[in-house]
């Protein structure tokens, strides 16, 4: 798909299309059938076996290995798969090495050693004469595959292989053949036919010891097998020699493109020990206080008993997921050596970008075109990279603003890329207060900065006119530039929309360069049809994308989370390209950062616990939830497919597995071959189960020769999918790419056809495909059906931050935010998608579901919550409280209790490196939330479930701070959100100033008791002291509604409670003219 200088719109469902402009549109190239029958290591023939089988040495994937390579690997190697990482099997006729199990089904005395066991015994079928070994065993090459070029003469006659081998300078992955026989000449691999031999070393002394050495030690390792080692060839002689750095990087290509960074067994040990102390601790004082009730205050302790029961609880769904936390660590190197080699093709899968926008009005121009700048100016090849732009609006003042985003990027993203400067969001990386000369020696950066700066400068008056322009509406709606009204005037009733502002034809950068696709996607809506809000329009881009690029992986930003890191792609790609993780990863999640936030992070916009503790706790089990933004996927994993399992993953009992972990198989353990394999995961029973299995999946679409097109008929496909020959066949690119058989001609229309308001009509999209319908928080929905079908996710957190975005920073617009986010874990909670009873015949592992469950149940905590921020005050005001006198026993417990607490909380600061103050923050807003947008979260949930009042989708706020450092910070803007923290901040004064009356009315007496209750209220006030200081502002005053509310409230309540003394049993005998009364 070509870029184009029109507008194409459309209704499937009228059967119209209709291009604005004109536009020429191109098709994709096919994607390049590999040759299995070629070694993917030395790029020879695999061969055959004895009985003229095609030579397989890995009986798991089948990767295409040749015999020496396979002799070699096992020898000298790794011993395991290239591909799969699956340890080789000793097949009949190789010698055995250390590692081999026992296998009965293998009788090979006679093979157990490589050589000649004697002087009088025959030798191998591999130990050929002397005038055919070079040419049937060449020296294997750990490359990439790819293909080699012809032979050549040496002087004296000897054959030499070209390719890019250990020799040139452009291959650095070289390793040696198991054994030469130092008489036969050495095949030689080159790059370059017409370049003098003399330039890659060849024959000169370096190379000549290098070899011999090589050979020594191959003689060594003989004999030691053989068990005739002589201590005269004793010792490890390494090669050595300028070209031992080649080798060093053909090891380092093979080596992970990732690792794990295990938690030091100083900090984590501990943690646990803690942990299980604290459990132990609890469970005592819960049965003391369950079993102490004070009895002239008994409501007051029942209630008090409720609320620690459900803390205890909710505390269990909160701290066991974070039992295995691990840090990562990624090795773009190897990603460059394996797949993205200076000077060859780059073999990066290609990747999709999603950007989502609704509200151009609260989702400023600017900070979306920014974003997209970011986006094309990313470091990864800019054929492998597609930026769709969802406009849920169809607003044309996104569509224009996109427009003059693409003619800016022609400027700005060579000057990125020339500079390498970081971030590539204009607006970000000018407003920088650093030395922004550091490390820079080009002469004319400088001048070309500051010529950008101006560029930008103008660029951003053009967006504010745009701006200007859309406050006021036309009667008759917009117009384009050529007469012909916007398709997108009513929102609510507009075709779908598609514009491909930039691509292969789409104009060249400043630098005559191609520039990455930018296309501009609006689905359409008509009256009558649910749009699903967020899910749907990303579902759009999905299938949009399938028909138009393809790219084998999908990373979706908001609107306001630019690149902070230009290669935040690539360190996607470290997993979900390694052949370790990539089949069973469906998706990297990042971390969100945030600009824009105020030095002390009143409101915990940051997150820092959620990121830098929690998901770090879930990577170690089945990783991390999907937050909405900044993330990966895997798109066959969108598309509702298992992943492929290994034999260890697919054990029966999850519950044991997820909590103690695998055990390693012995000698004799049962093995599964593939077909087992394929039919476990094919016979599963769940009801999410896929129609077929990615470990069915074949290379291609054409002819149907995989196992997909025997489990699927044509009609089963088109009730999952939709009806789209086009979308169906690219759903086969498992590598993604459009599918060889697709007509150019056909994809504006079949584009059109997928975003149509009526195409998902009667298929599984939302219910089992793509983003998952039924809450707002499509996010927790969307992870949470593909953990349950297997899949894990993996938590990526380099060293500069992969995406930044902004945050509301005022009090009110940062309530909104967490009650939608309370809302949709509402919904999840009353749905049928609900962790606590759904996926139970999944793989689902233990403590995963447990953090699932607490992420759907923790708005439901606002509710002992707020009871017991109450209770300091009704204390302070009936002079009674919620513990009876309590013995030195028992006392015992209570501070043993508040010590594992605090233990607990060091020692978690400790292994993450989270900030107390990070941590204080987020415990105080965690009452603040708790107390407000919690509280309302549950009943609006409650009534839009079971009384079907919806509630309207509220867009945060992203407008930038142009009147001042945190402008926002101080505004205030009323909410019904604020009254309850308010009230329970009134009722805890008024309880302190009657707490305090009644002890110097009462006398010294009074005072000891009286600190316990003060030391109660006080911890809650503290607690609730960043809201308090929201309510008066920059001002120091409160709106006079707010006051009035919250004091009625606290009045009534308190006039109510000393009325009805509920703790106050009246006896006859006391007074006979009293009528029995409280709550009781």
């Amino acid at each position: 798909m070509e870029a184009s200088s029109g507008l194409v719109a459309g209704s499937y469902r009228r059967n119209e299309l209709v291009r604005i402009r004109h536009e020429s549109d191109g098709g994709s190239k096919p994607l390049k059938n590999m040759d299995r029958e070629i070694c993917k290591i030395c790029g020879d023939h695999a061969g055959l076996t004895e009985t003229g089988d095609l030579f397989v040495a890995c009986n798991e994937c089948a990767f295409p290995v040749c015999r020496p390579c396979y002799e070699y690997e096992r020898k000298d190697g790794t011993q395991c798969c290239p591909n799969c990482k699956t340890r080789y099997r000793r097949l009949r006729g190789y010698p055995r090495v250390e590692g081999d199990e026992d296998e009965d089904d293998i009788d090979d005395i006679e093979n157990e050693f490589s050589y000649a066991q004697g002087a009088n015994k025959p030798r191998r079928r591999e130990e050929f004469s002397s005038s055919s070994r070079h040419e049937s065993q060449p020296i294997p090459l750990l490359t990439h595959g790819h293909a080699v070029s012809g032979e050549i003469r040496t002087p004296d006659t000897q054959s030499v292989r070209t390719t890019s081998g250990p020799l040139g300078p452009g291959d650095r992955n070289a390793i040696s053949s198991p054994y030469i026989d130092p008489r036969q000449p050495v095949p030689v691999r080159i790059v370059d036919p017409s370049k003098d031999l003399n330039s890659y070393g060849l024959g000169n002394v370096d190379w000549k010891e290098r070899v011999e050495g090589w050979k020594l030690k191959q003689e060594k390792n003989m004999l030691q097998m053989t068990g005739k080692y002589h201590e005269g060839k004793g010792g490890e002689i390494e090669g050595t020699g300028s070209n031992g750095e080649e080798l060093q990087m053909a090891d380092d290509s093979r080596l992970p493109m990732s690792r794990i960074v295990p938690i030091p067994p100083s900090h984590l040990t501990p943690y646990r020990v803690v942990i299980i102390l604290r459990l132990i601790i609890l469970g005592f004082f819960l049965q003391y206080r369950t079993t102490h009730p004070v009895k002239d205050a008994y409501p007051l302790w029942l209630t008090s008993v409720i609320c620690e029961i459900w803390f205890a609880f909710s505390w269990l769904l909160d701290q066991f997921p974070k039992w295995y936390p691990i840090n990562r660590e990624t090795y773009l190197d190897r990603l460059a050596l394996r797949f993205d080699r200076d000077g060859e093709p780059s073999q990066l899968t290609p990747v999709d970008v999603f950007v989502s926008t609704v509200d151009p009005l609260k989702e400023p121009p600017l900070v979306t075109a920014n974003t997209v700048l970011s986006i094309l100016a990313v470091d990864y090849p800019v054929d492998k990279v597609a930026c769709y732009v969802s406009d849920d609006g169809a607003a044309m003042l996104t569509f224009e603003s996109l427009s003059e985003t693409a003619e800016f990027a022609k400027k700005w993203v060579p000057f990125c890329k020339k500079f390498s400067i970081e971030p590539r969001a204009p607006e970000f990386y000018f407003q920088q207060k650093i030395d922004y000369l550091k490390d820079k020696i080009q002469p004319s950066f400088v001048k070309e900065r500051r010529a950008m700066k101006r560029e930008y400068e103008e660029f951003k008056v053009r967006i504010n006119a745009l701006v200007a322009k859309a406050q006021k509406i036309p009667e008759e709606g917009w117009t384009m530039q050529d007469g012909t009204p916007w398709p997108g005037n009513n929102t609510r009733d507009h075709p779908g929309m598609i514009q491909v502002f930039l691509g292969h034809s789409g104009g060249l950068d400043t630098d005559g360069n191609e520039l990455p696709r930018l296309i501009y996607v609006s689905r359409e809506k008509r009256p009558g049809f649910q749009h699903h809000k967020k899910a749907g329009a990303m579902n759009a881009l999905i299938r949009v994308s399938a028909v138009l690029t393809n790219g084998a992986y999908l990373l979706n930003v908001d609107c306001d989370h630019y690149f902070n890191n230009s290669k935040a792609i690539k360190e996607a790609m470290c997993f979900l390209m390694d052949p370790a993780y990539g089949k069973k990863c469906c998706y990297v999640q990042f971390p969100q950062r945030f600009d824009g936030i105020d030095l002390h992070d009143r409101y915990a916009n940051r997150n820092i616990v959620f990121f830098d503790i929690n998901l770090k706790g879930l990577d170690g089990i089945q990783g991390p939830v999907y937050v909405g933004t900044g993330c990966c996927f895997n798109r066959q994993a969108l598309y509702g497919y298992d992943p492929v399992l290994t034999e260890e993953d697919l054990q029966p009992n999850i519950i044991v597995k997820s909590c103690c972990g695998s055990r390693k198989k012995g000698k004799n353990s049962k093995k599964y071959n593939s077909y087992d394999q394929k039919r476990r995961g094919i016979s599963r029973s769940d009801s999410n189960a896929p129609l077929f299995n990615m470990d069915d999946i074949d290379e291609g679409f054409e002819g149907y020769d995989d196992d997909r097109s025997i489990l699927m008929s044509q009609k089963s496909v088109e009730k999952r999918f939709g009806q789209s020959p086009v979308f169906i066949a690219a759903t086969f690119m498992e590598q993604g790419g459009i599918p060889p058989t697709t007509n150019p001609a056909t994809l504006l229309k079949e584009a059109i056809h997928v975003i149509s308001c009526g195409y998902e009509d009667k298929t599984e999209w939302g219910k089992e495909i793509g983003w998952i319908y039924g809450s707002v928080t499509e996010d927790i929905l969307t992870g949470f059906k593909m953990h349950a079908r297997g899949w894990m996710s993996i938590y990526c957190n380099p060293p500069r931050p992969a995406f930044k975005g902004s945050a509301p920073i005022n009090l009110s617009d940062r309530l909104n935010q967490v009650l939608r986010w309370a809302l949709g874990s509402i919904e999840i909670l009353l749905s049928r998608h609900c962790p606590i009873w759904y996926g139970y015949t999944g793989r689902l592992r233990l403590l995963e579901r447990l953090a699932y469950i607490n992420t759907i149940v923790y708005p439901i905590t606002a509710l002992p919550l707020i009871a017991y921020c109450i209770l300091p005050a009704f204390c302070l005001i009936t002079d009674k409280f919620i513990i009876p006198e309590i013995s030195n026993y028992a006392s015992i417990w209570f501070i043993l209790l508040f010590i594992s607490i605090a233990v607990t909380g060091i020692l978690e600061l400790r292994w993450s490196g989270v900030s107390i103050e990070d941590w204080w923050r987020n415990e105080q807003f965690w009452v603040i939330g708790g107390t407000s947008a919690h509280l309302f979260a549950v009943f609006q949930g409650l009534l839009k479930v079971l009384a079907g009042i919806d509630t309207n989708f509220t867009v945060t706020s992203k407008a930038s701070d142009e009147d001042g450092d945190f402008a926002e910070l101080y505004i205030f803007k009323w909410t019904a959100l604020l009254i309850p923290p308010t009230t329970v901040l009134v009722v805890n004064l008024i309880g302190i100033v009657a707490g305090v009356s009644y002890a110097v009315n009462s006398g010294y007496q009074s005072w000891g008791p009286l600190f316990g209750k003060l030391f109660f209220a006080l911890w809650v006030i503290a607690h609730l002291y960043p809201f308090l200081k929201g309510l008066l502002g920059r001002q120091n005053r409160t709106p006079t509604i707010v006051i009035v509310w919250s004091v009625l409230l606290a009045s009534i309540f308190s006039l109510l409670w000393v009325r009805i003394n509920p703790f106050v049993s009246v006896t006859p005998e006391a007074n006979p003219n009293a009528v029995p009364g409280g709550v009781f």
